[in-house]
C-alpha cells in the first residue's frame, strides 16, 4: 500500500457539455477522466475514444496539471470496443475494415496515452477486457482492486488482439503465457499481473490508492518526470547503446534545469525540494 498523503481540496469539473461519455475533473495537481459508460460496462464507441483523447491534451496543456488518473465508472473499468457501434459492423452489403477502426480510432487513442508527457495512472475498478487492456498496458502505473479480471476474449469472436496488447503483454509475460492467456480464454487475476510488474498495487480503494500515488508524482520535478517516461518507453524498442546515448541527451538536459539546482539544495538543506518544472 502507498503512504497517505493529505489530499488538495481544490476541485474543479470540466462543464458536461464539453464531454457526453467520460467525466474529467481536476483535484489539485492532478487530473481524473472517468469513462463514463457504465450501461455498457464502459466500451467505447468512436466518440468516446475521441473525448478520451481532447481529456489526455487538455490535461497535458493544462501548466497546473501534473498527473493524470484514468478511470471507470461502475463496475468495469473498460471492455473495449462497443460492438454496436456502427464504425465495426457491416452495414447491408458493404464491406467492414476494423482495420481502419483501428488506424483511426484505437491506435490514436493508445499512442494518446503512451505519448501522454504527463504520468498516467490506472485506477481498475472493474473488469478490463478486450482492448480495455491495450488501455491499460499503455498506462503508467495500474493500481487494481483485488480479484479483477484481465479478459482477452478476441481469439472467441474470430480476431487477434490488437491495439498494442501484444506487444505489451509479450513483453511483460512472455511468448508462451501470451498465447494461453490470447488463445484459451482463461482471465488473468489482478494479483498474478501484480506478480509480473504489469500491476503496480493492489487496493480495496483503487481510485483513493491512485489519487495517492498521483500526489507522489505531483511532488517530484516535472521535467525529470517526462524525461524518465520517455526514456523508459525508448529503452523498451531500442538498443542498450542508444538507450545510454538517450540517457547522456536526458542527464546534459537536466543537469542545467533550475529544478536539479533546487534538488541539490533542498539536499543539502535537509529539506523537501520546491521544484517548479523549469
Amino acid at each position: 500500500m502507498l503512504s497517505s498523503i493529505k489530499e488538495n481540496p481544490t476541485t474543479k469539473e470540466t462543464s458536461m457539455g464539453d464531454f457526453k461519455y467520460i467525466k474529467y475533473i481536476t483535484e489539485g495537481q492532478t487530473a481524473i477522466i472517468s469513462m463514463d459508460r457504465p450501461e455498457v460496462y464502459n466500451a467505447l464507441n468512436f466518440a468516446a475514444k475521441k473525448e478520451i483523447i481532447k481529456a489526455v491534451k487538455m490535461a497535458n496543456r493544462d501548466p497546473d496539471c501534473r498527473s493524470i488518473i484514468l478511470t471507470g465508472e461502475g463496475k468495469a473499468f473498460c471492455t473495449g470496443q462497443d460492438l454496436n457501434d456502427r464504425t465495426i459492423r457491416k452495414d447491408g452489403d458493404s464491406a467492414v475494415d476494423l482495420g481502419h477502426t483501428l488506424e483511426t480510432e484505437w491506435n490514436p487513442l493508445i499512442k494518446a496515452l503512451k505519448s501522454s508527457k504527463k504520468i498516467i495512472v490506472g485506477s481498475i475498478n472493474g473488469v478490463c477486457a478486450g482492448a480495455g487492456l491495450s488501455i491499460a498496458l499503455a498506462l503508467d502505473f495500474l493500481v487494481a482492486r483485488p480479484k479483477v479480471k484481465f479478459i482477452s476474449g478476441f481469439a472467441r469472436l474470430g480476431l487477434a488482439p490488437d491495439a498494442g496488447s501484444t506487444f505489451g503483454l509479450t513483453k511483460t509475460l512472455g511468448p508462451k503465457k501470451t498465447m494461453e492467456f490470447f488463445l484459451l480464454g482463461e482471465p488473468l487475476m489482478a494479483e498474478e499481473l501484480k506478480d509480473v510488474g504489469v500491476v503496480n498495487c493492489i487496493a480495496d480503494d483503487p481510485l483513493k490508492e491512485a489519487k495517492e500515488l498521483a500526489q507522489k508524482i505531483n511532488g517530484l520535478a516535472p521535467n525529470s518526470v517526462t524525461m524518465i517516461k520517455t526514456n523508459i518507453n525508448f529503452a523498451m524498442e531500442e538498443t542498450y547503446e542508444k538507450s545510454m546515448a538517450r540517457e547522456t541527451y536526458t542527464q546534459r538536459f537536466l543537469g542545467n534545469t533550475s529544478d536539479y539546482q533546487e534538488g541539490l539544495t533542498a539536499f543539502f538543506e535537509k529539506r523537501e525540494p520546491n521544484f517548479k518544472g523549469i
